[in-house]
């Protein structure tokens, strides 16, 4: 069993990924001499040539494993299907797109052997467009809404984790993974490391309003029940408002003051209370639809072919 399994999700990156994997191998060479590692590529059915470049790697390096997905899975589920074939005793998850600082790797392996499950990197300032670093932000408060983590937890996709954490994680077979949720599902022992975030070797990111809008429903309803009580909260505020204005109005009535409510404010309270009424459904649909999912066993991943070597799963580890 390896030492280290450097896990990275392909996306468009048939340019970049060669500089990264080099890039790791010159890290361990000089830090890591010692350690045994391998490097699981997992193709998430990139529309470049990026699975020929994982191909090649995996012919040329013994210890770099290519995983071709069968269509696009997501970035989430492209981890999950390279944490289901790697055997390392600690997993280093990092994207495909160079910006992960790799010659922090030592600071994160140092942080976590001093009794830490996972380690992620922490970045002083965020190398990404307006829409990503908001899109991050948001991701970030949702989950310190919804998933209760450790005070002032800062994390990123450049991470650092414990086997047994993976192994916990790969137990999750439902078609909506949110790391960050299997994460602290396992293991309240997380700590980061502030570091520095490189630019983007080449291209932007793949990461569109949909996407991250997906993404963020996994993080509400695959792993909490608190949008449900936010709603039933808010009907229990309208329909509080609802009966003390009642009460105004027999009050009103019974002083013998008459007057013509205005239609604007009563179209403008349906409105509202029906929005929130329809955006409440929508979200107990939202719910409803993914348990049904659930229960046809969609496949989180679904693997196509497998470059070099052909590792066992982590049922064996």
């Amino acid at each position: 069993m390896p030492k280290f399994s450097f896990v990275i999700p392909c996306y468009r990156s048939e340019k970049t990924i060669t500089t990264v994997v080099a890039e790791i191998k010159s890290e361990m060479a000089a830090k890591r001499p010692g350690d045994t590692y391998e490097i699981v590529l997992v193709n998430d059915c990139s529309p470049d040539n990026v699975w020929s470049v994982i191909e090649g790697l995996a012919q040329k390096e013994n210890n770099v494993i290519g995983i071709n997905l069968a269509k696009n899975f997501g970035q989430h589920s492209a981890l999950m299907a390279g944490y289901g074939k790697c055997s390392g005793e600690y997993v280093v998850s990092l994207d495909d797109d160079g910006q992960a600082p790799l010659d922090s790797l030592n600071d994160l392996i140092t942080k976590l052997e001093e009794g830490y499950d996972v380690v992620y990197a922490y970045y002083r300032e965020v190398k990404q467009n307006l829409f990503r670093r908001f899109g991050s932000w948001m991701a970030g408060k949702m989950g310190e809404i919804m998933l209760d983590p450790p005070k002032d937890m800062k994390g990123s996709s450049f991470y650092i984790a414990r086997n047994f954490v993976i192994r916990e994680m790969c137990k999750y077979n439902n078609p909506y993974p949110y790391l960050v949720g299997l994460v602290l599902r396992v293991t309240r022992k997380i700590a980061w490391v502030e570091t520095n975030h490189r630019a983007r070797l080449e291209g932007t990111s793949g990461y569109s309003f949909a996407r991250l809008l997906g993404l963020w429903l996994n993080g509400f309803t695959a792993f909490s029940v608190k949008p449900l009580r936010a709603s039933t909260l808010l009907g229990f505020f309208f329909a509080f408002l609802g009966f003390a204005f009642s009460i105004f109005v027999i009050v009103r009535r019974l002083l013998g003051i008459t007057t013509v409510d205005g239609w604007s404010t009563i179209i403008a309270l349906i409105l509202i209370i029906g929005g929130c009424i329809l955006m409440m459904l929508g979200l107990i649909g939202e719910y409803i639809g993914r348990i049904y999912i659930c229960i046809n066993d969609s496949p989180q991943y679904v693997i196509k072919e497998i470059a070099g070597s052909r590792p066992k799963e982590n049922d064996g580890l």
